[in-house]
C-alpha cells in the first residue's frame, strides 16, 4: 500500500462496453467458518434485501479521515498511521458515512477520531452499518517490534504469532479492527524494496510465517478483545517485479507461479485469514486488480476463499495506466467483475458502479455478493454489536509489551561471520565480546539513530521509544567501568570524510571498534528499489578506514534487504545482520554481543557477492552445464568456459539461505530414512500421510547452550519437470547445551515430495529423492530413496 499520493490519476474521457460476464459466485466450501455461518448468512440476507443501490456501493468503498467536518476535542484524534492526502475528486468521508454510503476506512486510527466516524455511520443512517477501520499496522502498532524479513529470520512461527497478537491488542485500543498484514509475497530479489516486509525468498518457510500471523492477529474467533481482521498480500506474485523495480510487471509460467508463489497465500487462506489484498502488478499481461484468474479460478474457486479482496491503494483508477481501461467505467467494471470488493481511495466504484449497474454492465448479483463478503466480515468482527472503541487507548511503547519486542530482535539477529581478530596467534573467535573489555569505540550513523531503528511501516511509533545502541552501551559502560567512545564518523547517505579522522582515532585508543553501518529506514519499504546494494554513502570508505588501523572491528549492518558485504567479508571478522530491529533495538543488540544470549538466527534470503547476481535464491533448477567436476579425467568434466557461470563472480552467494552462526558449534550424524522406497500411487491416494521419516542427531559440540535451528532439504531427480537442487521441507528451533544431542525428525509425505507436472497438476510420480539435513541450505548430509509406481 502506498503512504502517500500526492496527485491523482486523471481517467481518460471515453470507454468501452463489454459484455455482461456471469455474476461471480463460488459454488466451492467455504475455507472460513467464522465468517459463514448460518446465523451470519440470514443477518446478511436481512440487510441486503433492505439496502439500496447507493448503500450496496457505499459498502464496496473506502476512504481517509478527510477535514471537512472537525474532529473531535476529546480522545486521540490521531489521523494516519503514515501520511496519507485528502480523499480523492473532493469526497467528504465524514458525509459519506452519515449517508451509510462508505464501508470502511483507511489508516484512520485513534479512539476520538474512529468513534467520531463510526457515530456518523451508525447514529446517523437508517440501517445503522458500522464502518471497518483498516490500518497498515505490519510488525507493531505502538510497540515496535523487528522488521518482518528480521522476526522470519527467526525461523520461529510461534513468536511471530505472539507478536502478531501484540500488534492486533495494541491496535484495537485505538479502533482498529482490520490491518493490512501479513505480506506473504516470495521476495528473490534483493533489488526490491518491500523484501523488508516479506518472509524471504522460499515458500515452505514463507507459508510456515503465513499462518503464524494470521493464527496472531486473528486469534480463535474475529470477535475476541485484541483480535483483528488480518488481509493477506499482495495477491499475487508481487514479490516477482521485474528488475526488483517497484510496482512493475510480473510475468512467469503457471508451473513455476503455483510451486513457488502461491502457497505462502494459500496457507493463509487455510489458516482463516479474513481477506485479501490485490497487488498492483500485472501478472501475464493480466493486472492484478482485474485478473480473473487470481481472483476467480484461484483464490475463490479452487481455495474456497469467502472474504472480502480490497484492493491496494488506487489500483483500479491505475487500471487505465496500465492500459486495460480506457476509462474509470471499464476499470471498474474489470476490477469487480474479477473479484476486487473494496475500492481502496480510487473514487471509481462510488462514482461508476450505479450507472454500470443500471445499464447492466455489472450485473446486480455481482455487487450483491461484494456487500455479502464485506457484511459478513463486519458480523464476524462483532462490530455490529458493539461499534465504538472505548477503554484505556495504548498510545506509546508498552513495558509489559518491551520483554517480547526484545526477544523478538534477540531471535532475529544474524550472525554472518564471527572469525578471531587475528589468524596468528590462534584465538577464539571476535564475539561474544570479553565482558572485561575497557576501551570500546561504538563508530557509524545508525549507532544512535532512534527513528532508522523502527524500519519502514512502523506503526504509530514514537521515536522516543527506542532504545538506542549507544544509549545501552553507555549504561553497560558505566556498570562495568569501561570507556565507551562515540563518534558518527559520517551520515548515513553521506559524502563528507570530515568526520573520519575523529572516528579512526577512537578506534586507535579502543581495544575493539563496533561500527553501525547500512540503510535509512526509508532505503527499504515501498517505493525503495535500488540497483546498486552496496553500503550507501561513504560508509564503506568510513568501514575501510577503520579496518587499517588493525583494530578488531565489528560490523553491524541495518538493513531491509540482503546488502553486497563482499569486501567486508574479506577484511572483517565479526559480520552481524541486525535488520531494522525496534523499540528494543539497544538491549537486544548489546545482550547479543557480550554473549548475554546466543544469536540464533538464520538468513531467509541469500546475501548476494555483487548485485548483478540478483535475484539470486537457494532452491534454482539446474541447467545442463552445470559448475561440477574440475578434475578433466571426470567423465563429467565440461570445460570451465562452456559451463553456467559468471566470468568475474563465483554462482553461489556469499551467505546463502539459511545460513547464520551462533557462539557454539553443532555436529550433525548421518541421515537415517525410514524406508528406502515409497509408492507414488499411495502417496497419491492418501495425501494426508506421511509415510517417510527422516532423521538426523544433533550434537552440540561447543562450549555453551544454543540453539540451532535444523533443516530438512528434498531433491527430486527423475521426474516429468525440472525440479530444483533443493527445496526446504521441514525446520526445527532446538536449543541444547554443551554434549547435549537430540535427535530430529521430519515427517515427509504428499506435501513434501509432490511437485507440479507438465499438466501443472500436483503429483508425485515414480522419482529418485535426496533428502538433507543439516544448518543451512548448502548442506550435504544426506540419504537417497526411491518412490516407485
Amino acid at each position: 500500500m502506498t503512504k502517500c499520493r500526492s496527485t491523482l490519476f486523471a481517467a481518460l474521457s471515453f470507454s468501452v462496453v463489454l459484455s455482461p460476464a456471469p455474476a461471480q459466485v463460488s459454488h466451492v466450501p467455504p475455507s472460513n467458518p467464522q465468517l459463514v455461518t448460518p446465523q451470519i448468512e440470514r443477518k446478511v440476507d436481512g440487510l441486503l434485501e433492505q439496502m439500496t443501490l447507493d448503500e450496496k456501493i457505499g459498502q464496496l468503498v473506502q476512504y481517509s479521515a478527510t477535514e471537512a467536518h472537525p474532529a473531535p476535542t476529546t480522545g486521540n484524534t490521531t489521523t494516519a498511521l503514515n501520511v496519507n492526502p485528502p480523499a480523492p475528486g473532493g469526497v467528504d468521508s465524514y458525509e459519506l458515512a452519515q449517508k451509510g454510503q462508505l464501508g470502511s476506512m483507511l489508516n484512520t486510527v485513534g479512539q476520538g477520531l474512529t468513534n467520531h466516524f463510526q457515530h456518523a455511520a451508525v447514529d446517523n443512517t437508517r440501517l445503522h452499518i458500522p464502518l471497518l477501520f483498516g490500518a497498515d499496522v505490519i510488525h507493531g502498532f505502538r510497540t515496535i517490534f523487528p522488521v518482518p524479513l528480521a522476526t522470519a529470520s527467526s525461523w520461529d512461527p510461534d513468536l511471530v504469532a505472539d507478536l502478531a497478537h501484540l500488534a492486533a491488542i495494541e491496535a484495537r485500543t485505538a479502533g482498529v479492527d482490520w490491518v493490512y498484514s501479513p505480506m506473504v509475497d516470495i521476495a528473490r530479489d534483493a533489488r526490491w524494496g518491500r523484501c523488508t516486509e516479506s518472509a524471504g525468498e522460499d515458500p515452505y518457510l514463507g507459508s510456515a510465517i503465513a499462518r503464524a500471523y494470521i493464527r496472531g492477529y486473528q486469534q480463535e474467533s474475529l470477535s475476541a478483545p485484541g483480535s483483528v481482521a488480518a488481509s493477506v498480500k499482495h495477491f499475487a506474485a508481487y514479490g516477482a517485479a521485474e528488475a526488483g523495480r517497484e510496482y512493475n510487471t510480473t510475468d512467469m509460467s503457471e508451473l513455476l507461479l503455483r510451486q513457488v508463489y502461491l502457497p505462502p497465500y494459500h496457507a493463509a487462506v487455510e489458516a482463516g485469514a479474513a481477506t485479501v489484498m490485490s497487488s498492483f502488478n500485472s501478472l501475464n499481461g493480466v493486472p492484478a486488480t482485474a485478473n480473473p484468474f487470481l481472483m476467480q479460478t484461484i483464490l475463490r474457486d479452487e481455495w474456497g476463499f469467502d472474504g472480502p479482496v480490497v484492493s491496494d491503494y488506487t489500483a483500479v483508477m491505475e487500471l487505465t495506466h496500465h492500459g486495460i481501461a480506457l476509462d474509470a467505467g471499464v476499470a471498474s467494471q474489470k476490477a469487480l467483475m474479477a473479484g476486487v470488493d473494496i475500492d481502496m481511495m480510487s473514487h471509481y466504484y462510488d462514482a461508476e458502479l450505479p450507472a454500470l449497474v443500471k445499464s447492466g454492465r455489472v450485473p446486480m448479483p455481482v455487487v450483491d455478493e461484494a456487500v455479502r463478503r464485506v457484511l459478513r466480515l463486519k458480523f464476524a468482527l462483532g462490530i455490529f454489536e458493539h461499534p465504538f472503541t472505548d477503554g484505556p487507548e495504548v498510545t506509546g511503547a508498552v513495558a509489559e509489551h518491551r520483554p517480547l519486542a526484545r526477544r523478538g530482535a534477540e531471535e532475529s539477529l544474524v550472525l554472518l561471520q564471527n572469525n578471531p581478530a587475528t589468524p596468528n596467534p590462534p584465538q577464539d573467535a571476535l564475539l561474544p565480546l570479553n565482558p572485561a573489555t575497557k576501551r570500546i569505540a561504538l563508530i557509524g550513523p545508525l549507532a544512535d539513530d532512534s527513528s532508522d531503528m523502527v524500519g519502514a511501516w512502523s506503526g504509530a511509533n514514537n521515536f522516543g521509544d527506542v532504545r538506542t545502541l549507544r544509549a545501552t552501551m553507555a549504561e553497560r559502560a558505566q556498570q562495568s567501568g569501561a570507556i565507551l567512545t562515540y563518534e558518527k564518523g559520517t551520515e548515513i547517505s553521506g559524502t563528507s570524510d570530515s568526520g573520519f579522522a575523529a572516528a579512526v582515532a577512537a578506534v586507535q585508543n579502543s581495544d575493539v571498534a563496533i561500527l553501525a553501518l547500512g540503510e535509512s529506514s526509508d532505503m527499504s519499504g515501498e517505493a525503495a528499489a535500488r540497483a546498486h546494494l552496496d553500503l550507501p554513502g561513504n560508509q564503506q570508505q568510513l568501514l575501510e578506514a577503520v579496518v587499517a588501523t588493525g583494530k578488531p572491528v565489528v560490523l553491524l549492518i541495518f538493513s531491509g534487504r540482503p546488502l553486497v558485504l563482499d569486501w567486508a567479508a574479506q577484511h572483517v571478522p565479526a559480520i552481524m545482520e541486525v535488520w531494522f530491529p525496534g523499540v528494543e533495538t539497544g538491549p537486544a543488540i548489546a545482550g547479543t554481543l557480550f554473549g548475554d544470549v546466543a544469536p540464533s538466527g538464520k538468513l531467509t534470503m541469500s546475501f548476494p557477492r555483487a548485485v548483478g547476481q540478483e535475484p539470486l535464491y537457494y532452491n534454482q533448477l539446474p541447467t545442463g552445464r552445470p559448475i561440477q567436476h574440475a578434475d578433466p579425467a571426470h567423465p563429467g568434466y565440461v570445460e570451465m568456459k562452456y559451463v553456467s557461470r559468471y566470468l568475474d563472480v563465483p554462482n553461489d552467494a556469499l551467505f546463502p539461505f539459511g545460513h547464520g552462526l551462533t557462539y557454539s558449534t553443532f555436529g550433525y550424524s548421518g541421515v537415517s530414512l525410514s524406508a528406502q522406497s515409497l509408492s507414488s500411487a499411495s502417496l497419491m491416494l492418501d495425501q494426508k500421510n506421511q509415510p517417510m521419516v527422516a532423521t538426523a542427531t544433533v550434537t552440540n559440540t561447543g562450549k555453551r547452550r544454543a540453539t540451532e535451528i535444523v533443516q530438512c532439504y528434498v531433491n527430486v531427480r527423475g521426474a516429468s519437470t525440472e525440479q530444483p537442487v533443493r527445496n526446504l521441507k521441514g525446520f526445527a528451533r532446538i536449543t541444547l547445551d554443551p554434549g547435549q544431542s537430540q535427535a530430529v525428525h521430519f515427517p515427509l509425505g504428499f506435501g513434501e515430495l509432490s511437485f507440479y507436472n507438465v499438466k501443472v497438476q500436483r503429483v508425485v510420480e515414480p522419482a529418485d529423492y535426496t533428502v538433507f539435513i543439516g544448518g543451512s541450505s548448502t548442506t550435504t548430509n544426506a540419504a537417497h530413496f526411491t518412490t516407485t509406481p
